[in-house]
């Protein structure tokens, strides 16, 4: 074979292996772009099926709060209280409470001046539970607002007023910013709610359109019964109208039912309220009138408080007088001070003292009747003092939790009455108050 034929042979080998090679890149080439293709396609396919889910999922969502009440509705986190809220947009109902666990050591229990040492009603607070409620009307921000609230003795888990089971609240009523809050049913007396700003220094600083008043049980909360009405410091049948101004002033007016055929005005009680949130300084007072066995009594007071940096200064006065028919007509003039010193940290302290003077008041037991009481069947009056000094202090963990150590000393004249044959009684107390 000559060369000629040799050269001629590797050109075409050549040439053929060349051919092959792009024959083969062009495969590669083709299959790469199909192997993108189909990726693309694998994509939009997810996406498409995500997207399909998604479009389930919202409206499985929305066939189920649609069909669900308010009851069976998401639980929304606790607030900071500890209380637990439940809504589905327009309609909500929030569950809460509170506890308050006292042990307390008090002198002159019985005529050899015994001490009896142990469990009692609540300090500060009366422990409750409760269940409040709101529905939008969507009718210019107006909304329908309920409660029930009910009291109980936590040493012994009785009812606090045997038979009643919601005997701190049980009223419906209408809200909003231009009509204020109008509620119908058993509420606190407008009086006590008004007069907490001053009563004593456990109370908020400002007047508000929520419940308020003096501490539970103890020797320094009997100012609370001249901010009451003829059924005590809360009114059955009631009708209350409270309205916050942006000008600070809140005020307020309740009438009271009192549910006797043939006498609309027996059993009654009519009130009114004002009071002025001034940041620094605020003040409130209130009037009330209310029927009792055919008998008038009337109460109003007015007081407030100033706050100067950690320390706030609380000083009220109330007059109280009462037509108590073949005894005479009662007056009572009754004042306090107080003071709160809160400084940053965990701890607050409290210090007050009041006196309450009693002129020809009706006998109960041979103690001055509380204010509003009934006098049916009374057959003495006196005449006297009642003074109490207290004083407390807090130790808090957080805003729903707090421990507390509280003492009261009250004196008597003769005149207004005796503890168990005593003029004087002292009571010591540790407690543990919680709410949720």
């Amino acid at each position: 074979m000559n060369a000629r034929k040799l050269i001629l042979m590797g050109a075409t080998w050549g040439l053929a292996s060349v051919t092959a090679q792009a024959q083969s890149i062009e495969q590669l080439q083709q299959a790469i772009a199909q192997a993108h293709a189909a990726a693309a396609q694998a994509q939009a396919a997810a996406k498409q099926a995500q997207a399909a889910l998604e479009q389930a999922l919202a409206a499985a969502d929305k066939s189920k709060q649609s069909a669900t009440s308010v009851t069976e509705a998401v639980a929304k986190a606790p607030s900071a209280e500890g209380s637990l809220t439940v809504s589905n947009g327009k309609s909500s109902a929030t569950l809460y409470g509170l506890i308050d666990v006292t042990i307390s050591s008090t002198n002159n229990k019985d005529a050899t001046g015994g001490r009896l040492t142990g469990f009692q009603t609540g300090w500060f607070s009366g422990s409750r539970w409760g269940i409040s409620g709101s529905h939008d009307l969507s009718f210019g921000g107006l909304k329908a607002i309920a409660r029930l609230e009910s009291e109980f003795v936590t040493a012994t888990g009785e009812q606090d007023t045997a038979g009643v089971i919601f005997n701190r609240d049980a009223w419906a009523g209408l809200q909003s910013e231009d009509l204020g809050k109008l509620s119908f049913g058993r509420q606190n007396a407008l009086g006590r709610d008004f007069a907490a700003i001053y009563m004593d220094p456990y109370g908020a600083a400002k007047s508000s359109l929520e419940e308020g008043g003096g501490s539970n049980t103890n020797n320094f909360k009997h100012l609370i019964y001249y901010g009451g009405s003829a059924a005590g410091t809360r009114m059955n049948s009631g009708v209350v109208w409270k309205k916050a101004f942006s000008s600070g002033v809140v005020a307020g007016a309740a009438y009271a039912f009192g549910g006797v055929t043939g006498n609309t005005s027996e059993a009654s009680t009519v009130s009114a309220a004002v009071g002025y949130n001034g940041g620094v300084f605020n003040v409130a007072g209130f009037a009330t009138q209310a029927r009792l066995n055919g008998l008038t009594d009337n109460a109003y007071s007015v007081g407030g408080n100033v706050t100067a940096g950690d320390w706030r200064f609380n000083a009220g006065y109330f007059r109280y007088s009462a037509d108590q028919g073949a005894l005479g007509t009662r007056t009572d003039n009754a004042y306090t001070v107080s003071v709160k010193f809160a400084p940053a940290g965990r701890m607050d302290y409290e210090f007050g003292y009041q006196n309450m003077k009693a002129d020809n008041g009706a006998l109960k037991s041979g103690v001055v009747a509380n204010a509003f009481a009934s006098v049916a069947g009374l057959t003495a009056v006196g005449s006297g003092n009642r003074s109490t000094v207290y004083g407390s202090l807090f130790y808090h963990f957080d805003k729903s939790t707090e421990v507390y150590f509280a003492a009261d000393y009250l004196k008597m004249d003769a005149g207004y009455g005796t503890v168990n044959g005593s003029d004087n009684q002292t009571e010591v107390a540790i407690g543990l108050r919680t709410r949720f």
